[in-house]
């Protein structure tokens, strides 16, 4: 197997695993650095936004345009950019608003959740189920990214990894205290983070045996839209909602800070 293949299943495993990392601080620790994830999650979100616009959807449009022409090369990464976002927006509407993985838990909050309480339980097999929907695109985006500039690829995985640790808790907080099995709690976490890498092996499998220059611009805008979708729609609510407000666009600005230092230092 090709060294940058490789690379690109590890770090998509090691996103996905992220998931996993937020069920251990839920069964561990015994309260939650809010401001910590607070600005964690806009910085994670600062790198893809920044990512997204400045480097994914101009090599988008740069590739299609110099094998289609300028204006059908950009109509065509406008409308896959648009398709990466209606696909997440899909995917969110086929999980219950109230069991949406984007709600935030705290480990405080198994404090005030009633005991062994069969609702909860529900409630965090089915969070589970939805973390792993979620995860299937970010691991194909993670793994492509990955497969064509591996530095690049390698901030992605890194804070998509960042916004996954909040969802491990989601998971794990009510199954944990609906049962007292932090076995249990933390299995369905890490399990869920694994369609992650499942994402990944379909990409693989897939995608890169037709890799063309038309269908890796195509690929280029999609992720493009589900990480910007992602940071509208999951980052920054929940980086606003763990801390002040100002946290989250300390974040923000930190992280796209960070991805422009490191793509000038890629050139």
């Amino acid at each position: 197997m090709d060294h940058t293949v490789l690379l690109a299943f590890i770090f998509t495993l090691l996103a996905g695993l992220a998931t996993g990392l937020g069920g251990i601080i839920a069964v561990v620790a015994t309260r939650t650095n809010k401001s910590f994830f607070s600005f964690s999650l806009g910085l994670s979100a600062g790198v893809m936004i920044y990512v997204s616009f400045v480097e994914l959807f101009k090599e988008a449009e740069i590739i299609l345009g110099q094998q289609l022409g300028e204006k059908p090369g950009l109509i065509l990464t406008v409308l896959c950019f648009f398709l990466g976002m209606l696909l997440v927006g899909l995917i969110d509407k086929l999980v219950p608003s109230h069991e949406n993985p984007h709600e935030i838990r705290t480990v405080e909050d198994m404090n005030r959740l009633p005991s062994k309480n069969q609702k909860f339980m529900k409630m965090g097999i089915v969070t589970a189920l939805a973390v792993a929907i979620h995860n299937f695109p970010e691991g194909i985006a993670t793994f492509m990214a990955v497969i064509e500039s591996p530095a690049l690829g390698i901030m992605i995985a890194v804070a998509i990894a960042i916004h996954n640790i909040p969802e491990g808790i989601a998971i794990a907080v009510p199954i944990y205290h609906a049962t007292g099995n932090k076995k249990r709690a933390l299995r369905l976490s890490f399990l869920s983070g694994l369609a992650e890498p499942l994402g990944a092996v379909l990409a693989y499998l897939f995608l890169t045996p037709f890799m063309s220059p038309i269908l890796l611009g195509c690929v280029f805008a999609v992720i493009a839209g589900i990480m910007v979708y992602i940071s509208f729609d999951e980052l920054l609510p929940a980086s606003r909602e763990y801390g002040e407000h100002h946290i989250s666009i300390y974040g923000l600005i930190s992280g796209m800070a960070i991805m422009a230092l490191s793509l000038i230092l890629l050139i």
